[in-house]
């Protein structure tokens, strides 16, 4: 198309399809269009955060050799009875991995991180091959990724003379987080250009609420199998190896009720013009969105052939067309605004979360204090090993009620009325605040659980209603269609590098340096408030206003 009026005529159209979108009431499409992501990301959330409880039950049942030696005459069992066998065992101990093992603490730690590490992949991965083949084609295929190495995961077994449990579930489990890593920049941009203007950051931060729902159900499962087990446990320790794979397995429940909705979601329109060049094609498809609005059915009824092809020459996504389009200090201060925010958040949000063992002695839900009997050392009293676990479980599940779950929601409330940018900076200056308080003031604190709390859930709750949140709306809105899920992928990546640093070189040390490690996460906060001044403020704005190419259509 060379003639002018032609492609102005073609960009008019582009411009009034983009509108309709963008005007469109809030209606039953956008409701489908969240309810399909947000299961996916209730599932990315159940899966990656329900190992910090299963990998301790890994232990006491694969390495319960660790559990040796016996308690000075005159203990009393936990059943405040005297105890008669004095033995050690892994039925009234739990086992010590991370002091037995060799490089326990190291090896906890890649246990924890190895989701990260294929977040990390899948993320890029998937970011590139959303702007190249389309969110279509790619969007399903990270939860079969999913569904498959969750069952691997709940089924892996030791090789016999071979490779440990634990590296037969972190293989799995890396791949698992490519699936998972996926579901960010497919998600995210799927939603977004789908959205309209006035409620795009709300459907966003609906989505990824929905993973605050995924950690809290992970809780009430492990809450309940350990309940419904609790007899069998109590006779034989080793059924806690049937729980932890219960727990993993029930990850793949989410991901196969939207494994169908999500392969049969339609293209959507903006790629359709500004990547494959089919303003026709986008155009019918706008009018059928609208349609689909306005009729109270959340199912799938996508019907006809889902094929688009160039009528109109647009901008490429090649990497040249992406290292020039970044090269403008206008377009690259806003990627490494949304790539170092998500990256310093990520560092303390994972170091915390998937290392609360500390958090959890300190509110009395990891088991009892030491105690001494007719002047011995101090030791672990025996205990029910099966009250034990459901103790941690329950611990996890309050601290997530307690600032997780409702932060999320404050965060779909507030955020098109607030903005994005000054929720973002509160919340990272409250978390600074909070963690410089408890860093500064642990030598108290520590023995002070109610104030210890306060200050704790304060800080959770303003991760969720704030950068935890913010980061993933933003990139979903900033960068042009054609890199749009590229520059989301990457932003999510940095957050991921954060997390594995924050778990495997800050969380080793986490339990013996609590009061260094929290005066660090507080400085590397303090950086992500600076940081976001480079991304700029979303709310209100189209999509082509925000990565300032309104017409891609060039002949």
């Amino acid at each position: 198309m060379s003639n002018y009026a032609d492609r102005g005529a073609e960009s008019a159209k582009r411009a009034q399809a983009f509108a309709h979108l963008d005007e469109a009431k809030l209606g039953w499409f956008h409701l489908r269009a969240v309810i399909v992501s947000g299961v996916g990301f209730f599932a990315d959330a159940y899966d990656i955060f329900v190992i910090s409880q299963a990998i301790n039950m890994i232990y006491q049942v694969y390495y319960s050799d660790y559990v040796t030696g016996k308690f000075p005459p005159g203990t009393i069992n936990w059943d405040g009875k005297p105890l008669t066998d004095l033995s050690k065992t892994p039925q009234n101990q739990k086992v010590d991995f991370n002091n037995n093992y060799p490089n326990g603490k190291h090896m906890d730690a890649w246990l924890k991180a190895s989701t990260n590490w294929g977040n990390l992949v899948g993320q890029v991965g998937f970011g590139i091959l959303g702007d190249k083949l389309g969110r279509k084609k790619m969007y399903g295929v990270e939860l079969i990724i999913m569904i498959v190495c969750t069952i691997g995961s709940a089924f892996c077994a030791p090789m016999k003379n071979g490779w440990s449990i634990l590296v037969i579930l972190s293989l799995w489990r890396f791949f698992l987080g490519i699936g998972i890593g996926g579901d960010y920049p497919m998600s995210a941009v799927i939603t977004s250009e789908f959205a309209n203007v006035r409620y795009r950051g709300m459907m966003l931060s609906a989505v990824f609420a929905m993973q605050g729902i995924g950690i809290m159900v992970g809780g009430i499962v492990f809450i309940a199998t350990l309940a419904g087990m609790k007899s069998a446990i109590q006779a034989d320790y080793t059924v806690l190896d049937q729980v932890w794979r219960i727990a993993l397995g029930f990850g793949v429940v989410p991901a196969i009720g939207a494994v169908y909705f999500r392969l049969t979601i339609p293209e959507t329109p903006r790629f359709t013009v500004d990547v494959i060049g089919d303003t026709q094609k986008a155009d019918s498809d706008v009018l059928k969105v609208l349609q689909m609005n306005s009729v109270a059915n959340v199912g799938s009824n996508w019907e006809g052939q889902d094929v688009a092809t160039a009528k109109v020459v647009v901008k490429t996504n090649t990497f040249s067309d992406f290292t020039a389009y970044f090269g403008q200090w206008r377009n690259m201060k806003t990627i490494i605004g949304t790539a170092y925010c998500w990256f310093a958040l990520d560092v303390a949000w994972y170091g915390l979360s998937l290392n609360q063992s500390t958090v959890l002695n300190l509110i009395n839900f990891n088991g009892p204090a030491k105690v001494t009997v007719n002047g011995s050392k101090p030791f672990a009293p025996p205990v029910d090993i099966a009250d034990l676990y459901y103790q941690i479980a329950l611990g996890n599940l309050i601290i997530a009620f307690c600032g997780t779950v409702p932060g999320y929601w404050f965060c779909v409330a507030l955020v098109e009325k607030l903005g994005r940018k000054p929720i973002q900076y509160f919340g990272f200056f409250v978390i600074t605040v909070c963690l410089a308080l408890l860093g500064a003031m642990w030598d108290t604190l520590k023995n002070q659980q109610v104030p210890f709390l306060v200050i704790f859930t304060i800080a959770q709750f303003f991760f969720q209603f704030g950068p935890n949140t913010t980061t993933f709306i933003v990139p979903g809105e900033v960068f042009p269609t054609r890199f749009r899920s590229t520059g989301h992928g990457i932003s999510a990546a940095a957050g991921k590098v954060g997390a594995v640093l924050g778990i495997q070189a800050v969380g080793p040390y986490f339990s013996n340096n609590t009061q260094i490690v929290l005066i660090v996460f507080a400085v590397i906060m303090a950086t992500g408030m600076a940081a976001t001044w480079l991304i700029p403020e979303t709310a209100g704005k189209t999509l082509e206003e925000l990565s300032g190419e309104d017409d891609v259509i060039i002949a």
